[in-house]
């Protein structure tokens, strides 16, 4: 309970620093790089080396995976039927594609199904989300930001991306079944759970919800892709389809119907992407989220 209520209190917070005159203008700026320079390499390097791989792995990652997939199938489908902005399909190909899969997913998946359910949605999130966030959606935003197509500048955008930089040193170490040195660990986590704060912070700084803005149409059409076009899609893929079952794959599709990422907002903002869509998306999304939730527990103890 207490990391949904700090969700809304530091969501608030970054709205009420914004009435602060002394409170630098582009604050939001500096908070950004330091989610993305240090608080995500810092959650990198202390969980990756941690996680066991094996073959049930396979559904959870494909929550992220083809979840990015259809995001970017879908919305890019739309943008040349409507003839969208590459920066408007940026926006909503990261902040739909991606999901809150750690600072809303865990606690969530904890309360619902306990034990097992929070393991399952790990998996769901570092060697799924955070990777993808630290690859596809990097190349993504670069892409749709500049319209850039040349593959050796977006791989290098990707390999100097500091969570990426983290991610492969993380998996050298779980390739080599080692880790470091407990007190670095314990840096490393306590840098790490800075995330949650000093993103939705950030984000509150950005949130500017006007009745008359151009964003309302965009805006529900990524949450209705996000809240229930995708978690819909992995329902008739996991259970009809595929036929599975169980706990783990019910957390994997409850992790696809979480609200977007902040993480994903963050990189969609620092990109030129639409920053005041990208920060509704998670503003308005979160709170939404809790009731989209709701119903999809409701149908997944129906099925």
């Amino acid at each position: 309970m207490e990391n949904i209520i700090l969700l809304f209190l530091c969501l608030a917070l970054g709205v009420g620093l914004r009435y602060i005159k002394s409170f630098p203008i582009n604050g939001h700026i500096a908070l950004n790089h330091f989610v993305i320079y240090i608080s995500l390499p810092s959650l990198a390097l202390y969980y990756i080396p941690k996680i066991e791989i094996s073959s049930k792995l396979l559904f959870p990652l494909g929550i992220a995976w083809l979840g990015f997939a259809l995001s970017f199938l879908f919305f890019s489908i739309l943008q040349k039927w409507l003839g969208w902005s590459k920066k408007l399909t940026g926006c909503l190909v990261i902040t739909g594609g991606l999901s809150n899969t750690a600072f809303i997913g865990y606690p969530v998946s904890e309360a619902l199904y306990g034990k097992e359910g929070l393991q399952t949605a790990i998996f769901v999130d570092q060697p799924g989300s955070f990777v993808v966030t630290a690859t596809l959606a990097v190349a993504a935003a670069v892409y749709f930001s500049k319209g850039e197509t040349n593959t050796k500048s977006i791989v290098s955008k990707i390999l100097l991306f500091p969570p990426f930089i983290s991610f492969l040193i993380a998996c050298f170490l779980n390739l080599f079944q080692t880790d470091f040195p407990e007190l670095m660990q314990t840096v490393f986590l306590k840098l790490g759970s800075t995330v949650t704060a000093i993103a939705l912070v950030a984000v509150g700084l950005q949130l500017k919800i006007d009745k008359n803005s151009q964003h309302w149409n965009f805006l529900t059409l990524g949450l209705f892709f996000k809240l229930f076009l995708m978690p819909a899609f992995f329902l008739l893929l996991y259970k009809i389809i595929l036929g599975a079952d169980g706990v783990q794959i019910d957390v994997s599709i409850m992790q696809s119907a979480m609200a977007p990422m902040i993480t994903g907002s963050i990189l969609a903002s620092t990109y030129g992407l639409k920053p005041k869509l990208s920060s509704m998306m998670v503003g308005v999304g979160i709170p939404l989220s809790f009731l989209t939730l709701a119903f999809w527990y409701w149908v997944l103890t129906m099925i």
